[in-house]
């Protein structure tokens, strides 16, 4: 393939992307997404040891895509710095939340749900797959209170309540540890609650 055909396909922007251990999760997380992104993380992982940075604009998805990355993002034996843009809604924030470092752009906004869970079964098997959903539920919960350093109840009520946090709240709150703000330079979590 020619430089001009590489260009044009979009190669160029996976490769550039990949030179600087960046992977994107952008759109709605289903298990294809999932799957992908996992896979560029393990590989990030594999071949080096320094930080990668995962970038998020995420309109929610399926729990079991979000518990896929937050299970990858805790294995791996290299920090992954996520930076949130857009917006970030429902499973995503898990997401976020599994990181070990959490930044954002000034203008993403946070929308916090518990996603929709449905499944097919036969009659005898839905109370045991509604339990496992549940339990599902629960592990995605405690991700989110375990990194907010909140209450498994205070984020069920934020689920529940469906809350839109911008920026500045979802530091207050715990969801990422720092804005990113241009010109005036980042802020931090640590600087919000000096009052500096």
């Amino acid at each position: 393939m020619s430089d001009h055909s590489r260009l044009e396909s979009g190669d160029w922007l996976e490769a550039f992307l990949f030179d600087r251990r960046m992977a994107v999760l952008r759109g709605t997380l289903d298990d294809g997404l999932a799957t992908r992104v996992a896979t560029e993380l393990m590989t990030f992982d594999a071949t080096g040891d320094d930080p990668v940075t995962l970038q998020v604009d995420c309109s929610g998805g399926t729990l079991t895509a979000a518990l896929t990355l937050v299970d990858v993002i805790e294995v791996l034996g290299v920090p992954v710095e996520v930076l949130c843009m857009g917006r970030v809604e429902g499973v995503g924030v898990a997401v976020v939340a599994a990181a070990s470092s959490r930044r954002a752009l000034s203008h993403t906004q946070f929308k916090m749900g518990d996603p929709e869970l449905s499944f097919e079964a036969r009659a005898g098997e839905v109370a045991r797959l509604a339990a496992a959903q549940r339990d599902l539920l629960g592990r995605y919960h405690q991700v989110l209170a375990q990194a907010t350093k909140r209450t498994v109840e205070e984020i069920e009520r934020w689920c529940a309540r469906r809350s839109v946090f911008d920026v500045s709240e979802a530091m207050s709150r715990g969801i990422v540890d720092e804005i990113l703000r241009g010109k005036e330079g980042p802020r931090s979590a640590r600087q919000s609650h000096s009052g500096r």
